[in-house]
């Protein structure tokens, strides 16, 4: 049997969509998770859905930037305020022992970029907003990598990318949060355009070979968005429903 890698990100404290992505990769007998990060930072069920990953001891998890912002003592984000109190020292504890990125079998596994778990690998943001990067600054920016592949997160889009000097860099997606707005560095919108949760397979083809299929699942979005409405982010609400981001 070719060897298969589920790989989720950018979870948000969805706990509704999790459910569904596990339940999902459980029935495709799929062993081995990667979890990219991001995942309590929302105002849905963030204890519900470190319980969910912390029962699972085989999952690989990675830093992202919302899973460092709440080991700080203290931030003036909202989402932090919410956060914050809701999780013990052991979920703490927990989020402390991500790693920055690992290696796979030529799969190089992050948040953002291989370098940081801030900035966007197949984007960037200026006065103008998002956009995605050229061919050529891609390869350049993975011409020293050793592996063939990056798998990443941040940007909540899932998206497949080949360069000319035969790597391919893959968007995993976001599992529970399909769109957001954020002013940092500039005013930008991320928008998957979809409320499906979405994860990726990765498949071993052959030596150092791998091929991708993202997976699209319908799930209770409604429920989820109730939730982020009930505790006051409507902006949160509305991307869940919609797979758009609501200008704020």
């Amino acid at each position: 049997m070719p060897q298969k890698i589920a790989v989720i990100s950018d979870i948000h404290s969805n706990r509704f969509a999790l459910e569904a992505v596990l339940k999902n990769i459980s029935d495709r007998g799929i062993q081995t998770i990667v979890n990219l990060g991001d995942s309590l930072f929302g105002p849905i069920d963030p204890l519900g859905t470190a319980k969910l990953l912390m029962e699972n001891e085989n999952m690989i998890h990675i830093m992202g930037n919302c899973d460092q912002l709440l080991l700080e003592r203290e931030n003036a984000s909202p989402t932090y305020q919410f956060v914050k109190p809701r999780i013990h020292r052991e979920v703490e504890d927990w989020l402390r022992s991500f790693r920055k990125k690992c290696s796979i079998d030529n799969i190089l596994f992050c948040h953002g970029t291989p370098h940081s778990n801030e900035q966007y690998m197949l984007e960037e943001v200026g006065e103008k907003g998002a956009r995605y990067k050229e061919a050529d600054q891609l390869t350049e920016e993975t011409a020293l990598l050793s592996e063939s592949y990056v798998v990443c997160g941040h940007s909540h889009v899932f998206r497949s990318v080949y360069l000319p000097n035969g790597k391919m860099i893959v968007n995993a997606g976001s599992v529970g949060l399909p769109a957001y707005y954020d002013e940092c560095p500039y005013p930008h919108v991320m928008e998957s355009g979809s409320p499906y949760a979405v994860y990726l397979i990765a498949t071993e083809i052959g030596e150092r070979l791998w091929g991708f299929e993202h997976v699209m699942l319908p799930y209770d979005w409604k429920r989820a968005s109730a939730a982020a409405r009930a505790n006051g982010r409507e902006d949160y609400a509305y991307a869940i429903e919609t797979g758009r981001a609501m200008l704020i």
